[in-house]
This record gives C-alpha cells, structure tokens and sequence, in this order.
C-alpha cells in the first residue's frame, strides 16, 4: 500500500509540473481554451467573444504582470456583463403627495364637480383641460358640431343642472384617439379611454331595441348579423366619412390609402369615443339620431341583410303595435309610455313576450315554480300605483314573464318560435353590459378605459352569469323537453350555457318591466355580480 502511494503521489506531482509548465497568466488562453471546451456549457451571448487583442496600455505589460491579469479580467467582466439599461423616468416611483395636495387635487378635479350626474362627472378628464386643449378646441371643435348636427354656440353657457354643459368637453375627449398628438398626456388619454369603454354598450344596446321592436318575429341570430353590418369595426370608415369627419381623425393621412390595421383602429375607438359622449350628454334618442341621420345608417340596405337561412314558422300573434308595420328609427327614438303604463318599457316587453304567452297561465309551473323564483329574486317590488288592478295586471304579466326566461328552447321553438327565452336573453346580455360599464366607471375614477375593459370582462364571463344563478338554485326550475331532460341535468356542458341564458333572459325582463334600477339590484345585490357580499357559513 506504500508503494502505490508513493508512486500515485509522485505521478501526480509530475502532472502538476506538467501542467503548471502549460497553465500561465498571459493573454493567449487559447490552447487551455481549447482543452476545456467540451467541459464548459456554450456561452450565453454568442456575439460576446474573448479577444486577446486589448489596449496598447496592456500590451506593454509582461505577460505574468498582476496587472495585465486584472485589467483582462475587468475587461471580461465589462464585455459578459454590460450595464443595465435604466427605467424611464415615469415608472420610478414618486414619493407620495402631502394630504394638503392630494385633498387639493381631488376637490379641483372635474370629475368630482356634479353631483346630481354622477356618471358623467366619472367620465370627465381628472385634470382641467390646459391651453394645448383648448387649441384643439377653438380650431376644430365648431367643424365637428357642424358636422353632427349641433348648436355651434359653446356648450358653457347653459345652465349647471343641464348635463349638456359638459357637452364641449366630452366632444373634444372623444376625437383624441391613441394615435393622435394629444394623446400622451394623462388626462387625455384615460378620458378618451373611458368614453370608448362607455360607447360601445350604448351603441350595442341602441340597436338591439332597435331590431327587437322592427322585427318582433325575429330570432336574435338574424338580428345579430344586421347590427354587425352596420356597426362591425370594418364598416365603420364608411359612416365617418359620410359624415364628413374623416380628416379630424386622420388630419396627415388619406384615409383612402392606408391599410386596415392604420384605418380601423382609431376610427373604431372615435366612433365608440363619440356616442359615449353623445348618451352622457342627450339620452339614447339622440344616439338614434346621430347613427340614422347623421351617419346615414340604412337597416333595410342590401348589404345590412342576414344570411338566408331556414325559418321556423311562427303562427302566433303579435302586438297590436307592431302589426302590419315596421318601426323607424324615429318612432323608437321619439317614444315615451303613456303615465299609466304598466312596464318602464312597455313596447319593448311587448316585442321580448308574445301575447300568447297567457296560454301558459295558471300551469304546474305558475303554481309550484314561481312562488319560490319570486321570493329568490324579490318579486313584485312595491310600486305606487293609482289603480290597485294596476298592480295585479304588472304581477300577471311579471309572472309570465319570468315563465318565459325559464322556458328553454328544447320546449316549444320548433312549434312556436318565440316561446323561448332567445329575445328576453339578448335585451339582458346588453343592459347587463351596460348597468357594470357604469358601475365600474362610477366606483373606479382614475383607472384608464383598457382596465375597465379587462375588469368588466372578467366580471361577466358566461360561465359566473350561470354560476351565479346555481347558486340561488334557481335552474332546477328551468323547463326542458321530456327528450333531452335528463341530457341537461347530468350534463354539465348542456346544462350550464343553458343556465347562462337564464340568468341573462333575467336581466332582461327586470329591465323592460321594472327599467335599469332593478337590473342593478339584481346584479350587485341578488347575484352579487362582484362577489362582495359576506357568504353564509
């Protein structure tokens, strides 16, 4: 056992000569390089290669100098790790403003002005508009008033309690696109943001009254194909340029000429921008007048038609007021319900619920199921009539109503088509959309529209609507077929888009009979849409 210590030790000590002969301190390590190679993983940046070559100021050192050696190391060092890049300025964190200035900056906001117009005050820009604001303003704004339609007299001197006061302001807002010059300061930006997020449930719900009362025999599918013709993003360049307001948008460019993803972008964010404005400031009438008049949209045009498809024949009767006429955009636009109305929105729940849905009164259903979906949803609310048959004749029709949201398809549709909760579904989709737009721009004042968007989208996912709905145990009342019955209550992916529509077909009833009150009370109270609400243990 000695000698072989002895031998390994002193053929170990030959090695080490050997290799300390081999292994020095000079710039040339391209032989140990080489030896090391396979051993070594491949280096991180490829571009970063070791040079030999360095400064003259090294090179007349001696090859063993201490000091040739660090300055190759610092050099290494410097090439393998460069310098980070900095943050730019505006995400360094600020230290926080005193309580004097942060109480200041909110009493001077514009958003906090109103108080008896709390959503339009949320929509005003958090900062006064400064002097590049009103440049844009003296310029163009009289063009764009001009072009719409609208008194060119400054909307500053009417009266405070007149929400169109703000009317300049919104307008100015809603023609600051991302792409344009005023668009990188704050204020601007997260005031055009919000007015966009706002705009685009205004127009959807606008037309979806609109094509529910011109067609009250018409399956949503259809009438879904026709508000994408008019107001789907690639047709929108057409209206703006009706409207002669092409050249605010694209002020340096023919909008002819550029390709769709320069062209549609900002014309869909102005155009969304602009009726948010417009519905802050005068109501939906007036939304049905700028889209039919001044834009020019035609529902009847060749190309605003649905694909032909397969209709199923409706035999049942409709209301007296959409008998043997189609609507205008002036008639829906101009409609007010007489005093004695039983709904909010009388014509709009007579085009949602047929007449013959009083076929179906006092069934199993009215006498075992509506009871506890009543009690589940609150129903009837207490309301201040004249006349007590008032009030019996609104339960009636309220009960029949919510019969019909829980009518699914599967039942009656092929024998009668609108015996089904498909309208009723599509009104709740868009005042559902509508009622947490508002909700969210009125709770959060600073947050830019892209927030919102993304925040509302995650609130109203199909799959909470249904849940949300099956938690109130509410779908075990929803009528099916005896076919597919069974199909529906094992399955999950049957049951719960149908659980979905329920809930919306929901929404929309509230609306026509009680108006956007109770559909608020239902989401943020009922089905705590926001899931703040404490849950039972």
């Amino acid at each position: 056992m000695e000698l072989c210590s002895s031998s390994s030790s002193s053929s170990l000590l030959r090695v080490s000569t050997h290799t300390q002969s081999e292994l020095t301190f000079s710039s040339s390590i391209s032989h140990f390089q080489s030896r090391i190679q396979p051993l070594l993983p491949k280096p991180r940046y490829k571009s970063l290669k070791l040079s030999s070559s360095i400064t003259s100021e090294t090179q007349n050192l001696p090859q063993n100098s201490p000091q040739r050696l660090l300055k190759e190391l610092a050099q290494r060092k410097q090439s393998t790790n460069p310098k980070k890049k900095l943050p730019p300025k505006r995400f360094i964190l600020r230290p926080p403003l005193d309580d004097k200035k942060l109480a200041e900056r909110f009493l001077n906001s514009p958003q906090l002005s109103l108080k008896s117009f709390p959503l339009l005050s949320s929509c005003l820009p958090p900062s006064k508009l400064n002097n590049a604001d009103k440049t844009w303003i003296d310029e163009y704004l009289l063009e764009v008033k001009q072009a719409l339609g609208y008194s060119l007299e400054p909307s500053e001197s009417l009266d405070d309690e007149n929400p169109a006061k703000h009317f300049d302001t919104l307008l100015y807002l809603a023609f600051q696109h991302p792409s344009c010059d005023r668009a990188k300061a704050r204020h601007v930006k997260n005031g055009h943001s919000r007015l966009w997020f706002l705009g685009q449930y205004v127009l959807e719900l606008a037309l979806a009254e609109f094509f529910l009362q011109r067609y009250p025999r018409e399956s949503p599918g259809p009438m879904r194909e026709r508000v994408f013709a008019l107001i789907g993003k690639r047709y929108l360049p057409k209206w703006i340029k009706a409207a002669n307001l092409q050249n605010l948008i694209f002020p340096y460019d023919d909008i002819d000429k550029l390709i769709r993803s320069d062209r549609e972008p900002p014309v869909k964010s102005v155009f969304w921008a602009l009726f948010g404005a417009i519905y802050l400031c005068y109501g939906m009438p007036e939304v049905y007048r700028v889209l039919f008049e001044v834009f020019g949209m035609d529902p009847e045009a060749d190309d605003c038609q649905p694909r032909s498809r397969r209709q199923l024949e409706d035999v049942d009767y409709v209301s007296v007021e959409f008998e043997g006429k189609k609507l205008g955009w002036q008639d829906i636009a101009t409609y007010k319900p007489p005093e004695d109305a039983l709904f909010a929105h009388p014509r709009l729940f007579r085009a949602c619920v047929p007449p013959g849905m009083h076929r179906f009164r006092g069934n199993i259903w009215d006498f075992d199921s509506k009871p506890k979906v009543m009690q589940a949803l609150g129903y009837p609310l207490p309301m201040n009539d004249r006349i007590r048959e008032i009030t019996e004749a609104r339960n009636i029709e309220l009960g029949l109503g919510l019969q019909l949201c829980f009518l699914h398809p599967s039942k009656h549709k092929f024998e009668h088509p609108r015996f089904c909760f498909e309208r009723l579904e599509y009104v709740g989709q868009k005042i559902q959309d509508i009622a947490m737009a508002e909700r969210l721009l009125m709770k959060h004042l600073d947050a830019p529209g892209k927030w919102l968007a993304e925040k509302h989208r995650r609130l109203l996912m199909n799959k909470f609507c249904g849940r949300y709905l099956r938690e109130k145990r509410l779908h075990n009342f929803i009528i099916y077929s005896e076919e597919v019955h069974d199909r529906y209550e094992h399955n999950r992916r049957l049951r719960n888009p149908a659980t979905t529509a329920v809930q919306q077909a929901i929404h929309g009833l509230a609306y026509t009979i009680y108006g956007k009150p109770d559909v608020r009370r239902l989401m943020f109270e009922v089905f705590d849409f926001e899931q703040i609400q404490p849950k039972a243990v």
